[in-house]
């Protein structure tokens, strides 16, 4: 009980630390003195406007992006019972993918009437339908007399991405120079556009989400021995499993919808507290929310500040630290599969 608590502090301090960093630090800096004027409505009104509706609403952005990338790749790797999973492998990405870039070459016939903000809701309601529907398929390939096989759902998810991948190039080849310049931005995910409305529209669904995820912890930690122990020990394994599908699907979804594709979160985060902290999904969930966070917030605050004024999209920055750990835990696995 000491060491959850000690844990819990120095992720919650890293949490607010990070929060801190990012509101004070960007192309437009500001002191200590002049975010707590700002804080109290006492800041001029370019600060005034910068810290509540700029940076603040980003920043929450950030927190609940990155604790729902995390805590679904947690509960995926326990699902599939792989540290080397993450939510992509049941359809989710890739079917938002293909429908926003969908939405982004055909929105000039379809929505070219309609104001910026209605053409920008259009492509985050697709790919939010995206990722449901890709989802729904790959589970019913792999759900068959009333059970969902784990490694079949994995290769079908693996057959879809190809899929929806061979259409999202055919889409993309369609496409004039705006429009690539468009999916491009979209395809390596940033969080400048978050507001208040958007923040509004996650943080209930990821929260609900994570507190669903959280009351299947014990079984996800009854699948560590297998699925035939786990139903053995009380637990209704193919409700479970519906019920982590079907929450993960709409925690990414929503998410990727308002962000664009924030890569490798899903798969770092909880394999460095497992690393640390072993695999207890009743902890392992809600730290790795904590920790997601906390990165994502760091990546966005570096995103914002490497090349000031200008912004590098945060699926670069999350790509450059998850791609080169994804090949480290390539190895290791290697090496025990080797040494067995």
């Amino acid at each position: 009980m000491h060491s959850r608590f000690i844990i819990l502090i120095i992720l919650f301090s890293l949490l607010a630390v990070s929060l801190a960093a990012g509101i004070v630090t960007g192309a437009y800096d500001l002191s200590v003195a002049d975010l707590w004027l700002a804080l109290t409505g006492r800041a001029e009104e370019l600060e005034q406007f910068l810290v509540w509706q700029v940076r603040l609403p980003r920043l929450l952005m950030a927190v609940v992006v990155g604790s729902a990338l995390a805590m679904t790749g947690a509960a995926t790797q326990g699902l599939f019972r792989n540290p080397l999973a993450e939510p992509t492998l049941i359809g989710v990405t890739s079917g938002a993918m293909l429908f926003a870039v969908g939405m982004l070459v055909f929105s000039v016939h379809l929505l070219a009437a309609f104001p910026l903000w209605v053409q920008q809701l259009g492509v985050s309601l697709a790919s939010f339908i995206g990722a449901l529907l890709t989802t729904g398929i790959v589970y019913r390939l792999a759900a068959g007399r009333g059970q969902l096989n784990v490694a079949t759902m994995l290769l079908a998810g693996i057959a879809i991405a190809a899929l929806t991948g061979a259409i999202t190039g055919l889409l993309i080849y369609q496409s004039d120079e705006e429009q690539l310049r468009d999916i491009t931005f979209w395809s390596l995910g940033s969080l400048s556009g978050a507001n208040w409305t958007q923040v509004a529209i996650a943080a209930p669904i990821v929260i609900t989400g994570g507190y669903f995820l959280g009351r299947d912890a014990l079984a996800l930690n009854a699948f560590l021995l297998g699925e035939r122990e786990a139903a053995q020990l009380g637990f209704s394994v193919e409700r479970v499993k519906k019920r982590v599908i079907v929450w993960t699907a709409l925690i990414v979804g929503v998410c990727i919808s308002l962000t664009g594709l924030i890569g490798f979160v899903g798969l770092v985060i909880p394999h460095v507290l497992r690393l640390w902290m072993g695999t207890d999904y009743r902890r392992l969930l809600l730290y790795s929310g904590l920790l997601g966070a906390s990165f994502l917030l760091m990546a966005d605050t570096l995103s914002r500040s490497i090349l000031a004024p200008a912004e590098l999209p945060i699926g670069i920055l999350t790509a450059l630290v998850g791609a080169p750990f994804f090949l480290w835990l390539l190895l290791r696995e290697r090496r025990k599969i080797s040494w067995l």
